[in-house]
This record gives structure tokens, sequence and C-alpha cells, in this order.
């Protein structure tokens, strides 16, 4: 690795066969950044993202961009955890991901959690533009930390335009030299896993799900438009999952 760290992109492009499926006319991943077609079941084409090395790590900067035109059904998950590292490179590490979903397009985007690892520095910036009639099921999942392990600095930015308008544009910042509170009662009240889970939908124009709790640590919450966020926080990625898999299925 160079001083200035690992630079590596991943490009996913998925269409309308004609057939009533998903052909992906690009699946081109570099670096550590490997992409697999998987098997699936009707309309929809699955892609795997698999980690070919270990990283990012300090000064690595990763990004992965799906695009889902018109008429494709896309799900892309990931084989492992992602394990933010701390490096020789100076500087934080970036993981960059870049969302498009076309009208009557769908996308799953279900990675596996991310980990962030003591004394690594990592900047997650998530971004999804969608058409009016595009669907789209992304969910984020961040641990503080190995088991016994303090966590690293970890700044994720997650925002969703449709239409050209904002649907939802936040970011929590987490570790050591975060913004005080960040482990107060207000935000994680001490728990090391935290997800978020964002829903657009058409047809929520017409019955938008109410706002609700979800057990003792997880909300609903519509958004400004056809779309819901479910934010949880629990005390490891196992009971994480949980939470928001149950908010998955209550979504139908």
């Amino acid at each position: 690795m160079t001083s200035a760290g690992v630079r590596a992109t991943a490009r996913i492009a998925a269409t309308a066969d004609g057939r009533g499926g998903t052909a992906l006319p690009v699946l081109d991943g570099e670096g550590p950044l490997a992409l697999r077609r998987t098997r699936a079941a009707g309309s929809e084409a699955r892609v795997m993202l698999v980690g070919a090395m270990s990283g990012p790590l300090g000064g690595d900067h990763f990004t992965v961009e799906a695009n889902a035109h018109e008429g494709a059904r896309l799900h892309v998950g990931s084989a492992a955890a992602t394990i933010a590292l701390p490096g020789q490179a100076k500087g934080p590490a970036r993981y960059d991901v870049r969302l498009t979903v076309a009208d009557d397009a769908e996308l799953h985007w279900l990675p596996e959690q991310l980990i962030s690892a003591c004394d690594s520095e990592l900047q997650v910036r998530t971004r999804a533009e969608l058409a009016a009639g595009a669907r789209l099921v992304l969910r984020e999942e961040q641990v503080l930390g190995r088991a016994g392990e303090a966590p690293g600095r970890l700044t994720s930015r997650l925002t969703v335009r449709r239409a050209g308008r904002s649907l939802l544009d936040q970011e929590l910042a987490c570790g050591p030299g975060a913004p005080g509170g960040w482990d107060g009662p207000a935000v994680l009240g001490g728990h090391r896993a935290v997800g978020q889970l964002v829903v657009v939908r058409p047809e929520f124009v017409h019955e938008m799900p109410r706002a609700a709790l979800l057990g003792e640590f997880a909300a609903l919450t519509p958004l400004a438009g056809p779309a819901v966020l479910v934010t949880a926080v629990a005390p490891d990625a196992r009971h994480l999952r949980r939470v928001l898999d149950e908010a998955v299925r209550a979504l139908g």
C-alpha cells in the first residue's frame, strides 16, 4: 500500500432484460472490492460484495456505485462484515456508497455490519437518488468496536433524495474525538450497535405506516414523502439485526 492508501471502486448496473428478469451489463470491482452474481429467484438479480483484502485502513478510499435502471430489480449484499482498521497512511479512511434507482425499479441495499475497530478512523457517506416511481430498501448497521474492544472514530452520513427533493439527510459521529454526548442517553445510551432502515415505496403515498415504537430501543418514523425510517440501538450486532429484520417483515 502506498502512503496515500488504496483507491478502489466497484460498479453495478442493473437493467430489465426484456424477458421479465434483470440483467447486469456492468459488474466491475477492483482491488479489495470484488463483486459476484449469486442465484436469485423471479425477476431479481442478486450481487454479493466480497472483500478481497483487509480494510478500509487509514488513508484508503473505497467507493461502491449501484444503478438500477427502469424495470430492474436489484439486491446487493455482502459476504461478511466490513472492518475499519488503523493503517500506516495518515488521515481517515473513506467509504462512499452511491445508489441510483429509476422509475419502476427496485433496489435492496442490505450489506453486513460495519465494525469500527479500536484506533481506526472512518468516514462513511451513503447517497441514494431515487426517481418518483422508485422503490428502495436500505439497511445500515454500525458496531462500535470488536468484542471487548474500545471503538474507533466513525462518522456516518446518510442522504436519500426522491425526485430531486430530500427525504432524509442525517449524520452520526461516534468514538474518540466525536462531539460530546454521542454515548449519552439522547444518542446511543451506552449501546455499541446502531442501525437504520429506510424503506421507500410509492404505495406509501396512499397509506403511510404510522409512527411507532418497535420495542424498547427502536422507532419507526414516517418521512416527508412515501418513505419511513426505522432507527435502532442494541447491545450487539445480533440483537440489532433481529430488530431490523422484524421491521422489514412488519413493513411487508
